[in-house]
């Protein structure tokens, strides 16, 4: 981030602006909307801020600035058209460790105002460095229609009870349950409502009640999807923000992973390609301590936890554990990556079913039920078969499926690194060299593959 997000305390803040035209006015009025002291330098001031200075709610000089004007300030903004006068004051604020603004100016800037959604005391703020202004407007509004203005109620209600919060649970976890407890349930509803009253009798009964012991934690198995954000359900992205620690693998995305609460600890558990950086045996052991320690755990997993993802492994112990969880769906490897690459996985003209495999077994051997792989009017996928692919044609081409069988090869799915390789049995192992197809990969047989040209929406090849 070129600009770090910070929110400043105003009580004691003192403000410059020089400039007093609509540009001026308009962060003036901002300005006010804080508790910070604004004082305007400028020789001609538009209707806006003279009515500002009349009510005594700015301090206006109104002649030529002076560099003596930034004496005791903290920040400043600079409005004027007057090019040169910008730039010798950016350059005098700077010196001066004074944080300056030169509106419409971005590399005059040491700060930028953000885009504001004010729900005060809820402030949310967005920027975009600058460069795309309209985008920010458009998301601005989006956020004002989802976002109710009793949020404001809501954030008021939390603040009069945080230092009882505070004394009563001994811990930042306890407390961060007791919270998430009171928002997402009467609590809230009732300060929504306007029912403050009852809303603090009803918060007074909670904490009156004995101290809510955590007890053993929750193992929850997420997948991930294939790869794309935009991709996971709502569900996951709750439990996600929810974790107190995330285990997680090599096949989710750092765009994903972003989505994690912030402060949640993240364990890397991730295996490369013929290489497990965590045997699946401690990574089994691993979720269930960290659970008996009274921790909310995301197992976070590449696709479906239940298709290949050893998600049955992991609750099995899990279950001798004592330990609770949930399971979240994905959308699995295959689905995503046949939908991305434009292959559906069946149709009325192709195939009448589809099988999913895994190119990789446990004693890192690829012996399948081949005969029932190489069946015709039949789409076939492999997992993990990238290093297995010469095994793989040679096998189906051996039990009964003609060496012009389409293939295709989807590398990083759904994602902009997203890359797909099509040919047939006898020439894929040639033109995946060529287009140097990385893991992750998927493998989908079956002449379904020959529809790619037609369906193609996504527009990823090698």
């Amino acid at each position: 981030m070129q600009y770090f997000p910070i929110f400043v305390d105003t009580k004691e803040l003192n403000c410059l602006v020089v400039g007093a035209g609509e540009v001026a006015a308009r962060k003036v009025e901002l300005l006010l909307k804080t508790s910070a002291k604004i004082t305007v330098v400028a020789p001609w001031a538009c209707d806006t801020v003279l009515r500002l200075a009349e009510e005594g709610k700015i301090s206006l000089h109104n002649r030529v600035y002076q560099q003596s004007d930034l004496n005791a300030k903290q920040l400043v903004f600079v409005a004027t058209d007057d090019s040169a006068l910008n730039v010798d004051i950016h350059q005098q604020a700077k010196a001066l460790n004074i944080l300056v603004n030169v509106v419409d100016n971005t590399p005059l800037c040491q700060f930028i105002t953000p885009s504001i959604v004010d729900r005060s005391p809820i402030i949310i703020a967005m920027s975009s460095g600058g460069v795309a202004p309209v985008l920010l407007r458009y998301l601005r509004q989006k956020l004002e229609s989802v976002i109710p203005q009793k949020v404001s109620l809501l954030g008021q209600f939390s603040g009069k009870f945080r230092e009882t919060v505070k004394a009563r649970f001994n811990s930042v976890t306890k407390r961060r349950y007791f919270w998430e407890d009171v928002l997402d349930g009467d609590v809230a509803e009732q300060v929504l409502q306007g029912n403050e009253g009852k809303a603090e009798q009803m918060m007074h009964d909670k904490l009156a009640l004995e101290e809510h012991d955590s007890g053993k934690g929750e193992v929850y198995l997420v997948g991930a999807g294939p790869g794309d954000p935009d991709l996971l359900t709502f569900r996951a992205l709750r439990l996600m923000q929810k974790a107190d620690v995330v285990v997680y693998d090599r096949l989710v995305s750092k765009e994903i992973l972003e989505l994690v609460r912030r402060d949640a600890e993240k364990i890397y558990v991730g295996k490369a390609r013929s290489l497990h950086t965590v045997p699946q045996e401690e990574i089994n052991e691993l979720l269930a301590d960290l659970a008996l320690k009274g921790n909310r755990v995301v197992r976070l997993k590449g696709g479906d936890p239940f298709i290949f993802g050893r998600g049955g492994e992991e609750i099995e112990t899990l279950v001798e554990k004592g330990v609770s969880f949930q399971v979240v769906p994905g959308i699995t490897a295959a689905s995503g990556a046949a939908s991305y690459a434009g292959i559906p996985l069946t149709h009325r003209d192709h195939a009448k079913s589809v099988v999913f495999a895994t190119g990789h077994l446990r004693d890192n051997s690829i012996n399948l039920n081949w005969p029932m792989l190489a069946q015709p009017e039949q789409t076939t996928v492999f997992y993990m078969g990238l290093t297995g692919l010469p095994v793989i044609c040679e096998k189906l081409i051996e039990h009964g499926l003609p060496n012009s069988t389409e293939i295709a090869l989807v590398q990083s799915a759904t994602t902009t690194e997203q890359k797909v390789v099509t040919g047939n049995l006898a020439n894929i192992q040639q033109r995946v060299a060529e287009a140097g197809i990385q893991p992750p990969a998927l493998i989908i047989v079956g002449s379904v593959v020959s529809l790619r040209d037609k369906l193609n929406w996504f527009g990823k090849d090698a």
